[in-house]
Formats: structure tokens, C-alpha cells, sequence
């Protein structure tokens, strides 16, 4: 059995106490994890609140931090099949997914190392001839920054890259559910070069974790990616040090295709937004809105895809779709589709956990053509679950797309540029992929709005996010200060 340890101020150490990991894929026990407790959360806190301060970090140039961004990333590449084979042994995410995905993740940090020494500031031409003001963009300070375990290593660099590009100092708390690859990524990041507490990696429960570091008084800014009842204690937890905040949360992305569409293009794209990852992703196209016109040809295909699905153990270069990460992901689902039929919703494909060991469901489609109310409609999954409804119109398509109380990403699928435009003014979402989807690149900033949280990950914006703006007054004047009543 592997053990792993926390890393806080430059050192590794066991935790308060520890908890096992269970591989998705067989439900046995097979590392056991750090968990970090308060006395942990503050140690890594007040060490990263050191670091800030430090003048090997505080004083170290742009350029400089630019640098080892760049090491890092070359240590991401280099070490990228031990950090794959590790998610994909706690999380159960396939391996052909996750080999991709951190191999990618490298360039997420070479990003953000060449951002570095280009976060500017600006010159005012101020209204006061013997004044010269200037904006200058500092660090925030120090970040605490929450991931899931679903992509956690893509979903911390898009926090630590900007974070660290920007000044900032960050402890990061891994997900309890899969914390391995993290814990393994802190010993890569320490072989860097970064001066010791830039970057703590903690991982622990909610009460004794969690809301000791959302809450602790030396936390200026909070980077969250979850669902929104987590994020609601969050905010909560904040106004205890009133820090900012960042929240990437859930959703229930609308994929829209019109009759005019590439269907087996269309197909395949949806097969990569709601099957990918085994639909665990935050933008999962989980809502296909379809043209009744080719809505049975359209099933039909995306059925037969579904059926060809290769289901299996995630370490295996055939899978396609693996284990849910947890038991409870697997019962969730199996509620959520008994109240979703009993409404009037249609399973037409899968529908039920696999008779294996570990956590396994099917690609699974719902037509809820006949239950417009359907929980399955509304509620997120965060599984391979994809519901189903059809349209008529242009304004049905918006309709039924905007009728969400998330809005992080949409899919179009047309071939009718002016209709594309007009879907892109209208659609309630941080994303809007046309006739692709689940497209990502370290250029572009993604968030959403409503319950899919604030604020965007990813691109230059990230980076000013973890900026403040300081104004600077200079008075170039030698005359003797004017009226010292009259405000100038």
C-alpha cells in the first residue's frame, strides 16, 4: 500500500491523521493519504504568508518567477506518465484521457511563465497638469486554491500558474476523494526551484480542512472549482477575511443541433461532451436540444455509438469509458434516473450500474421529450448521462438552452453562419463552441455565470485576477501646496 505526505514550507510530513484511497475500478483500498487538519491548514497558511513576505520571492523579478514556471513545466513533461498512471489509479479517469491531458498541462505553465513579465499597469492622463499618475498591478497576496479531483491537475494549473505568474503565494487543497496525483505534483514542483512555502499542498476534509482555510485570517484570495453548495460555505467562510473570490462550478450545458448540422460530426461531438471522462467534467454537454426534423435519425446514431463504447478497466489503452471516481456518483445517478422515468422521462440506452466490481455505469441516454420537467434535466449528473429534447424553432432551441440556472458552456451545431452569430449573442454561458466541443487552450479564458459560479480561469484575465490595482500620485510641482482644505 502507497502512503503519501503533505507538503507545507518546503517540507514533506504525514498529517494530523490519515484516510485510505479506494481505486474506483476494483472498490479496494490502495494508498493511504495526509489529512490535514487545523493545525496543518495553519501551518501552510502562515508559511505561504512567510513566503509572500520573503525577499527571495517578494523581490525575485517577473523574469525571474517567469523562469521557474518554465522549469516547472519542463518537470510536468518529464514526469507526466508517473502523474497519468497516478490519476488514473485514484480517480479511475482512462488512461488514454489523462496521458493526454497532463502532457497538455505543461503548456498551461509555459503560458503563464511567459505572462509573467507582461501583466502591466497603466500611465492616466490625470486632469491635474502637476500631477503624473500611474496604476501599478501587485499580487493579491496569499491564494488558497480548492480543486476537485476530476482533472485536478489541469484545474490546479489554471490557479497556480496565474497565481504564481502574478507574485502570489498559494497552498493548495487536493480533493480528499483522489488526492494522489497532487501529492505527487508537490514533489515535482519541489525539485523547481521556488523559494520553500510559495506552494503548499494540503488535502483534508470539510470542517477541519476546508473551512479553516477559506476562513483563515491570512487568505486574500479564494480559488474554487466544485459544485455550488460548496461554493455557497465558501463564500460564507469569506466573510470572515473578506477575500475575493474565483468559483468554477457545475453545469448543464445545452448542445444544440440544428437541422442543417454535419450530423456525424455533431454525433461525435457529443459522444466527446457527455462520454469523455465518463461525463465526469463541469462541461459536460449533459442537455442535447435537437431539431425534431432529424432528432430519430440523429438517436439512432448517437444509440449505435453508445452501444460500441469500449467499457473497462481505466489503465487499459482500449477503454474509452472507466469507473465513476465514487459510490456515491454511481447512486446519484441511479436516483436521479428513477425519479427522472417515473416523470415520464425514456431510457433508450443503458440506464443501470454494470454488474462488475467497482464503480461502473454505461453511456446512458433519457429522452425526455415527454417529461420537460425531469430532474435529469436540471440536475447535474457529473456521470455519462445525457437527456434529451427536441425542438421546432430557433426561439424553442433558446428557450429550452437558457432555462438553466447554470451557464459555464453551450454547444451550436449548424452550418448557418448567421444563425450561429445570433445563438452566440443569445446563449446564457461563459462558453460557446460552435460545431465543436470540449475544446481547451491555456490562451483562453473559461468560467461561467448564475450557478456556474464568477470570475474566469485561464488567458491573461486569469492573471489579472490574482492582481490588485495600486494608484500612485506624483505631484511634479515645486510650488508650495495650494489650500490645504479645498481637495484637490
Amino acid at each position: 500500500m502507497q502512503k503519501f505526505q503533505q507538503y507545507i514550507d518546503g517540507d514533506f510530513s504525514d498529517g494530523s491523521a490519515q484516510f485510505e484511497s479506494r481505486d474506483p475500478a476494483t472498490g479496494q483500498v490502495w494508498a493511504l493519504m495526509p489529512e490535514a487538519r487545523r493545525d496543518d491548514v495553519n501551518r501552510a497558511v502562515e508559511a505561504a504568508e512567510r513566503a509572500f513576505f520573503a525577499p527571495d520571492w517578494a523581490n525575485m523579478t517577473a523574469t525571474g518567477r517567469g523562469k521557474l514556471l518554465t522549469r516547472l513545466a519542463d518537470l510536468i513533461a518529464e514526469n507526466a506518465e508517473i502523474l497519468a498512471k497516478l490519476e488514473t489509479r485514484d480517480t479511475g479517469k482512462i488512461i488514454r484521457e489523462t496521458s493526454a491531458q497532463i502532457a497538455y498541462v505543461a503548456d498551461f505553465y509555459r503560458y503563464y511563465a511567459g505572462l509573467a513579465d507582461k501583466i502591466e499597469g497603466a500611465h492616466l492622463p490625470i486632469d491635474k497638469p502637476d500631477m503624473e499618475v500611474w496604476l501599478r498591478r501587485e499580487p493579491v497576496g496569499v491564494v488558497a486554491a480548492i480543486v476537485p479531483w476530476n482533472s485536478q491537475l489541469f484545474l490546479s494549473a489554471v490557479k497556480i500558474g496565474p497565481a504564481l505568474a502574478a507574485g502570489c503565494t498559494v497552498v493548495l487543497k487536493a480533493s480528499e476523494d483522489a488526492p494522489a496525483p497532487m501529492l505527487e505534483f508537490a514533489r515535482i514542483f519541489d525539485r523547481a526551484g521556488f523559494p520553500k512555502g510559495v506552494l503548499n499542498v494540503i488535502t483534508g476534509f470539510g470542517a477541519d480542512c476546508g473551512a479553516v482555510l477559506t476562513s483563515h485570517p491570512k487568505v486574500d484570495h479564494i480559488a474554487f472549482t466544485g459544485g455550488p453548495e460548496t461554493a455557497r460555505h465558501i463564500v460564507r467562510n469569506s466573510a470572515e477575511n473578506l477575500a475575493s473570490t474565483s468559483l468554477e462550478l457545475g453545469g448543464k450545458s445545452p448542445f444544440i443541433v440544428f437541422e442543417d448540422a454535419d450530423i456525424d460530426s455533431a454525433v461525435n461531438a457529443q459522444v466527446s461532451g457527455i462520454f469523455a471522462a465518463t461525463g465526469q467534467s463541469c462541461v459536460a454537454g449533459s442537455r442535447l436540444i435537437i431539431s425534431n426534423k432529424i432528432k430519430d435519425a440523429f438517436l439512432a446514431k448517437l444509440i449505435a455509438k453508445a452501444a460500441d463504447v469500449v467499457i473497462g478497466a481505466p489503465d487499459d489503452v482500449a477503454t474509452e469509458v472507466g469507473p465513476l471516481c465514487t459510490i456515491g456518483q454511481r447512486d446519484n445517478a441511479v436516483d436521479l434516473i428513477a425519479r427522472s422515468v417515473a416523470v415520464g422521462a425514456v431510457v433508450v440506452a443503458g440506464g443501470a450500474p454494470l454488474k462488475r466490481d467497482g464503480n461502473y455505469f454505461p453511456p446512458t441516454i433519457l429522452d425526455c421529450s415527454d417529461a420537460p420537467d425531469a430532474p435529469c434535466l436540471t440536475q447535474e449528473f457529473f456521470g455519462p448521462v445525457l437527456s434529451v429534447l427536441g425542438f421546432d424553432t430557433e426561439e424553442d432551441a433558446l428557450r429550452l438552452a437558457n432555462d438553466t440556472t447554470y451557464g459555464l458552456a453551450s454547444g451550436v451545431f449548424t452550418r448557418d453562419l448567421t444563425r450561429a452569430h445570433r445563438m452566440i449573442r443569445r446563449l446564457r454561458a461563459g462558453i460557446v463552441w460552435v460545431n465543436t466541443y470540449r475544446a481547451v487552450s491555456p490562451m483562453v479564458p473559461f468560467g461561467g455565470h448564475g450557478l456556474s459560479g464568477h470570475g474566469r480561469e485561464g488567458g491573461l484575465q486569469a492573471a489579472l485576477d490574482y492582481t490588485k490595482v495600486k494608484a500612485v500620485w506624483l505631484r511634479t510641482s515645486d510650488e508650495p501646496i495650494p489650500d490645504p482644505f479645498v481637495m484637490r
